[in-house]
């Protein structure tokens, strides 16, 4: 079986790591550079870098900062924001990423996935997916882009299967309903998502407790679960979630 991660999230803004809940009152959570090595050092077995307003700013992921930070740890790294073509992606990998994230381009131009998968290998990319549940409709999300800006009508389920399609190596699914409420993972979309695609799937949004953890990775709902101003503000420390998650069962690096 393999091993399930745990992946501290930098969600950056005018070059600040910054948190915020259900992706607005967005806060200051501190130095991007100082908070990646700090997760290196404690366990994390990866690190996420999510420039937040490239997109909506329409500019590039800032690749000085993306070198920094991995001149300092020494885990994989994934870096998105902004990333338009395989160029931008190439410039980021060459600032030392180890894989690249695709959400709003992605979504507004699918091809995207199948240049980046075919050009620099599938387990370079990651697509991530905002989304959100259907007042309207039992079991049904649909994705949002521009950081959470823009609704959009594309199902969920249907855009991760494409995702997979294309050549997405794996899928970082946030819940807006439960980004930054600590109330927990939204299980109902993990559970279903699973039984559709066959790719690693990260969870997002919602971590509050070591519990939310055991419970995204029961019954295989997640390979990896990602979690931010838990871990941002000292409310949990990784080593102590590796600990409790070994006693649970669960194989962990």
């Amino acid at each position: 079986m393999l091993k399930k991660r745990i992946i501290p999230c930098l969600d950056i803004k005018d070059g600040r790591t910054v948190k915020g809940i259900r992706f607005v009152d967005i806060q200051d959570a501190g130095d991007p550079v100082e908070q990646a090595q700090a997760y290196s050092l404690a366990g994390a077995d990866e690190l996420v870098f999510l420039d937040i307003s490239a997109t909506v700013e329409g500019r590039k992921t800032l690749a000085e900062l993306v070198a920094r930070i991995a001149e300092t740890i020494q885990i994989p790294f994934t870096v998105g924001g902004g990333i338009q073509s395989v160029e931008d992606a190439k410039r980021l990998l060459d600032a030392g990423a180890d894989k690249i994230s695709v959400n709003s381009a992605a979504v507004r131009r699918p091809e995207l996935i199948s240049e980046l998968a075919d050009k620099l290998g599938e387990q370079c990319v990651v697509v991530a997916m905002d989304v959100k549940r259907n007042p309207e409709e039992a079991f049904s999300w649909t994705i949002v882009v521009d950081g959470g800006r823009t609704q959009t009508e594309l199902d969920a389920f249907e855009w991760a299967q494409e995702a997979e399609r294309r050549g997405a190596g794996e899928l970082l699914c946030t819940s807006m309903d439960h980004d930054g409420t600590k109330s927990g993972y939204d299980i109902g979309f993990l559970q279903s998502l699973r039984q559709k695609v066959s790719i690693p799937i990260i969870a997002s949004g919602g971590a509050g407790t070591p519990e939310h953890f055991a419970e995204v990775f029961d019954e295989g709902r997640a390979d990896a679960a990602l979690a931010a101003s838990l871990f941002h503000f000292g409310e949990l420390e990784i080593p102590t979630l590796k600990q409790f998650l070994k006693t649970k069962g669960f194989p962990i690096r």
